[in-house]
């Protein structure tokens, strides 16, 4: 049955893709995004849709918040700070987009009984490492370090999402995104897929940060709105925090080869210092590989599209 929905960060990466299908599904999409790190070229193709109404102004402005979400039937808030340069680089913004910013769509959600999804992230897991579950244990880094600015917040937006469910009885979903690609993600705030699939097709260095041994999975955008689709139309998610990712691991140094190798790229992998990189006061991991049993056993979803996919996927729109 068609619905009125909220995305908040509806014109970034993942925002504009899942706009996109739901407007496919005959929804009627309203768009609040700052354009901080989305950019409106991302809804291109639906920008002139009947069905979508879009608002260029922050999730912190209260007032439009409480009128846009009395508008809808449920809301999906994928407005966030991201991206680790962005991070490194507004640390106070960072954090008051993320925590103050939920806490707002919570707020209001709340206030009118509309149902919520919350876009969360691995980053919360810290420095755990394989076969991440939902309630893995996290160990996150000294608070002096920059990078673990980002988890906090995230991990604070969930234990508040949860406990405006437990508490208040709102309908809330988590799900967790596992670096996600695709079509539509910029390079410019550090992402490495498109980062070293630019520098390979320019014949450019492909700059590996740190030794290139910490280890990613990487999914496609496609698949991580098929999870989101699912899980919003699963009751039994209601409260329940999921992973959203492939299983399929590689290490930074093998993405870059595989990378080069795969357009036929004469690009030098160089490695660069994080300090170099980041200045002082970054920490990463080793490994960040998400378990999807749960979201599996839940709506049956796994990943669909492998690395090498992805990759020629990326390419071709980059060409």
């Amino acid at each position: 049955m068609p619905e009125r929905i909220l995305v908040t960060g509806g014109a970034g990466f993942i925002g504009s893709h899942l706009v996109e299908s739901l407007l496919a599904d005959g929804h009627a999409v309203h768009v609040v995004d700052d354009l901080s790190t989305g950019d409106l070229d991302n809804l291109a193709a639906v920008r002139d849709h009947p069905d979508l109404h879009l608002v260029v102004d922050t999730v912190l402005n209260h007032p439009m918040m409480d009128r846009e979400v009395g508008h809808v039937d449920r809301v999906v808030h994928l407005a966030a700070a991201v991206g680790v340069k962005k991070i490194m680089q507004e640390p106070v913004g960072t954090i008051t987009t993320n925590v103050r910013g939920t806490e707002i769509v919570l707020d209001i959600c709340h206030q009118h009984g509309v149902p919520l999804y919350i876009a969360s992230t691995s980053e919360i897991y810290g420095k755990a490492g394989d076969r991440l579950h939902e309630d893995h244990d996290r160990v996150m880094g000294s608070v002096r370090h920059r990078r673990w600015a980002y988890a906090c917040t995230k991990v604070l937006d969930e234990f508040l999402a949860l406990a405006y469910h437990q508490e208040k009885g709102l309908p809330v979903i988590l799900g967790r995104f596992f670096n996600t690609v695709g079509p539509r993600q910029s390079p410019e705030w550090g992402m490495v897929v498109p980062t070293f699939v630019r520098q390979a097709l320019r014949g450019e260095p492909i700059t590996v940060y740190g030794p290139g041994t910490q280890r990613r999975c990487f999914c496609h955008v496609s698949d991580a709105v098929r999870a989101v689709r699912g899980l919003l139309d699963h009751p039994g998610a209601i409260g329940e925090v999921y992973n959203i990712g492939s299983e399929e691991e590689v290490s930074i140094r093998e993405l870059a080869e595989r990378i080069r190798d795969q357009l036929g790229s004469s690009s030098e992998i160089v490695h660069i210092a994080y300090e170099e990189a980041y200045g002082d006061g970054f920490e990463d991991m080793e490994r960040r590989q998400p378990s999807t049993a749960k979201i599996h056993d839940a709506i049956g979803w796994s990943a669909s599209k492998n690395l090498d996919s992805i990759i020629a996927e990326t390419a071709a729109r980059m060409a």
